[in-house]
């Protein structure tokens, strides 16, 4: 209870501007991984937390491939809004558009006459990638994906190549109201030429996980939690994933106003965007010894949506019938209990794959963590639950450049942070309520998930590599 009374609206206002500052300070206005506006996070978090003098703080160093460029889409001269598909190949292509059937997930969904043409294809159900490969697979010499719900213009990643499916070609992600305007034309049997224009680099570079646990506290039995720091392309990325590390930071600045008799391990996890990288790096150093010494991780990836709901990941596997490994059931009871606690609902959030948690759960580590929504859409029911508006995404600003600190919503982010220390708090005393300690078991979730997983996250979609 002391630790969530220390949290102030106006300290992490404070520090979302800084992210803010770091982003506009580019000329891309972002903080994408390898990139001026995310390096200067990664020295922020770091410095920050080791003035404290309270916690052992590393950088972890790990190489990633970077896809970096410029997209642009016209019909009739008109631009369509297109954004980049980072790890799409380079191209110019002025040629007609050709709808596929269904989502464009598999082969037999490309005609014939989709080869040399730009191919139309809605998002939804297979990764990115998939789609542009199999373009490329059915000869196609562009793709266009459009968004499947209203607002912003879909942007997000192919992932980096190859697939067994085809090469990849030119492919930019377009709004659902322009690619419904474009569908419907070609309906109507106009013939609609496309003008698509693409360009992208790629290179590898360095970058840096940071991780700060107690100086005090047994370390032989940690709390581990984590949130994201790096942006897409598209904009700053206050909310995703923002919210979390600074709710994160604050806690960890307040938390040094106490003791612990658990070790709390803080983590500030890179790449999330590309691919969850940062994180599935750290577990992969974790020798089985270390692994053992978690007790649970808890994930916190856009935790205030400007269209807010209260997500807890479903641990238990009640809701989506896709559980954590055990003790992931008693982390989402917590974060129930102390939300209901105070007068707030809540609602269950599927496990499927889209942010730093999988990589904890894929090493049989329990899990669990807050939400409060990406893409998706609000319901009535949600509605009434949360107030906001039912029929409009819980974030319209999604990996956008919208995603600014004017997108936060402050009720949600200090009632969240507020949630966040509550589990510092409780697991910083006592691991009682978790199962007793067992060796974990490395486990898939192959039947819920593809083999290629990713996001926010809760990041965002049934996309691999767009949370």
């Amino acid at each position: 209870n002391q630790l969530r009374r220390v949290l102030l609206r106006s300290n992490l206002l404070a520090k979302a501007n800084v992210l803010q500052g770091f982003a506009d300070a580019t000329p891309e206005k972002n903080r994408l991984v390898g990139g001026a506006g995310h390096i200067a996070t990664v020295d922020y978090l770091y410095d920050t937390l080791a003035a404290l003098d309270y916690y052992d703080v590393q950088r972890q160093e790990f190489t990633v491939l970077i896809s970096e460029g410029s997209a642009n889409f016209t019909v009739g001269g008109k631009s369509q809004g297109a954004q980049l598909m980072t790890f799409s190949t380079s191209g110019a292509v002025s040629k007609e558009l050709v709808p596929v059937s269904n989502l464009g997930c598999n082969a037999t969904d490309y005609p014939a006459a989709v080869a040399g043409k730009i191919a139309l294809i809605s998002r939804g159900t297979c990764p990115f990638g998939q789609k542009s490969a199999l373009a490329g697979g059915a000869g196609a010499a562009g793709a266009v994906i459009y968004n499947n719900v209203e607002g912003a213009t879909l942007s997000g990643t192919l992932g980096a190549p190859p697939r067994p499916e085809g090469p990849y070609v030119p492919t930019v992600g377009i709004s659902l109201a322009n690619g419904t305007a474009l569908l419907t034309a070609i309906t109507a049997n106009q013939t609609i030429i496309g003008d698509l224009s693409v360009r992208t680099t790629t290179e590898n570079r360095t970058t840096h996980n940071v991780i700060a646990e107690t100086k005090g506290g047994d370390h032989n039995n940690v709390y581990q939690l984590g949130g994201h720091t790096d942006s897409v392309a598209a904009g700053p990325g206050i909310n995703d994933d923002g919210s979390g590390i600074l709710a994160l930071l604050e806690i960890a600045i307040q938390l040094t106003k106490f003791s612990v008799n658990n070790a709390i391990r803080f983590s500030f996890w890179a790449a999330e965007e590309i691919g969850l990288l940062g994180s599935n790096y750290y577990v992969s150093q974790l020798s089985a010894e270390e692994i053992a010494k978690i007790r649970i991780y808890l994930n916190f990836d856009m935790i205030a949506s400007p269209n807010y709901i209260y997500a807890v990941y479903d641990g238990d596997g009640s809701a989506f019938n896709v559980s954590g490994p055990p003790g992931s059931a008693q982390g989402e009871n917590l974060l129930v209990t102390y939300l209901n606690s105070v007068g707030l609902k809540t609602v269950p959030t599927k496990f499927d794959g889209r942010s730093d948690y999988q990589a904890f759960i894929n090493a049989g580590m329990p899990s669990s963590g807050l939400f409060t929504g990406a893409e998706g859409i609000k319901t009535v029911e949600e509605q009434a639950l949360f107030a906001g508006q039912a029929g409009v995404a819980y974030d319209v600003n999604y990996h956008g450049a919208g995603d600014t600190v004017k997108n936060l919503n402050m009720d949600a982010w200090i009632q969240n942070s507020k949630a966040i220390a509550h589990s510092v708090a409780t697991y910083g005393v006592s691991f009682d309520s978790l199962p007793p300690k067992t060796s974990p078991r490395v486990r898939s979730l192959e039947r819920a998930l593809p083999k290629r997983i990713h996001r926010h996250s809760a990041c965002g979609g049934e996309e691999v590599y767009a949370v």
